[in-house]
């Protein structure tokens, strides 16, 4: 039955009986209302309309648990959907459609962030090559040409060229670390575990932080997009760490758990505003990875203080 029928034989039956009751009852209505009459027919209509209210409610209920979902659907945090049952056929149609639609906005999503990201990373490495055999190569060969000028200029004049040397140095390292935050020539080379270890000694030499590391020693094998997953969302969030949280010390762990490999980072600063912290480009970056790769990413207060971050990545890739 449609849901307009319903509301009508809701308030049909209602009317109706409340008309056979005035008709049957030995209640009359007098040419000039008593009080006697108006406190009856009050009552009466008290009762009906009460009784309109709560069977039409009844009624429109799953319309509202289809608008609260509605407001609580996450595109970054998929699979939330809505029993397709009760409150008659054209409330099941519409949460069935509202359910595809879901379904086909989390697949576009996902299938619009991996493009992003596969674009992102192409960016990245050709920024870095560019930085490696362009900047690089030219500052290194400023060094070389400061190293000649020394020998041609007066003996007062080279302390000078020798600080220039020393700054052209420093920034040619930098350019190098750059380089080597945006593409990680670690974990394509000596894979996963090892380029671990080395963006964490590089963080806790950065901060001054007291960086412990967990890593499995079994750890399954995972195809090059989730392992890049992994090292970014761990770079990302010891980043974060490092610029905003102020913290002391970092835990950071990877292993196997449940049939998914489980990186976790846990730090003891000064925590996380949850409410405000999913629209910025940081962590919404890490929940688009997440996704790209078939995983979870899970943001936490750590107590007494502190945020905790947990990424799951399905084994299952691999295979």
């Amino acid at each position: 039955m449609s849901l307009y029928w319903r509301v009508f034989i809701i308030n049909a039956v209602l009317v109706g009986g409340a008309t056979a009751a005035l008709a049957l009852s030995p209640a009359t209505v007098s040419s000039e209302l008593q009080v006697r009459e108006v406190a009856v027919l009050g009552v009466g209509l008290g009762l009906v309309l009460v009784l309109n209210f709560l069977l039409v409610r009844r009624s429109l209920v799953p319309l509202q648990r289809l608008t609260q979902t509605m407001r609580r659907v996450d595109l970054l945090r998929p699979g939330r959907r809505l029993p397709a049952t009760g409150g008659g056929q054209e409330i099941v149609e519409l949460t069935s459609a509202f359910n595809q639609m879901l379904e086909r906005l989390e697949i576009e999503r996902r299938q619009s962030g991996a493009r992003a990201i596969q674009a992102q990373e192409h960016e990245r490495r050709r920024i870095a090559l560019e930085l490696h055999d362009e900047v690089g190569q030219l500052l290194t060969g400023v060094v070389l040409g400061l190293d000649g000028l020394m020998r041609s200029v007066p003996e007062e004049v080279q302390p000078r060229v020798e600080e220039l040397q020393d700054i052209v140095r420093a920034g040619a390292e930098q350019v190098r670390e750059i380089a080597r935050g945006l593409r990680p020539e670690s974990l394509e080379e000596l894979g996963l575990r090892t380029a671990l270890v080395s963006l964490t000694s590089a963080v806790a030499a950065q901060g001054d932080l007291n960086i412990k590391r967990t890593i499995g020693s079994d750890l399954p094998p995972l195809p090059p997009d989730a392992e890049l997953v992994v090292y970014r969302v761990a770079q990302e969030s010891l980043t974060n760490v490092l610029r905003h949280a102020d913290a002391q010390h970092v835990e950071v762990s990877l292993e196997q758990s449940d049939g998914a490999l489980a990186l976790r980072v846990a730090d003891d600063g000064r925590g996380i505003d949850l409410k405000d912290a999913l629209p910025g480009r940081g962590l919404a970056g890490m929940l688009e990875r997440a996704l790209y790769v078939g995983g979870s990413l899970e943001i936490e207060p750590r107590q007494p203080s502190g945020t905790v971050i947990t990424l799951s990545v399905p084994v299952e890739r691999s295979s």
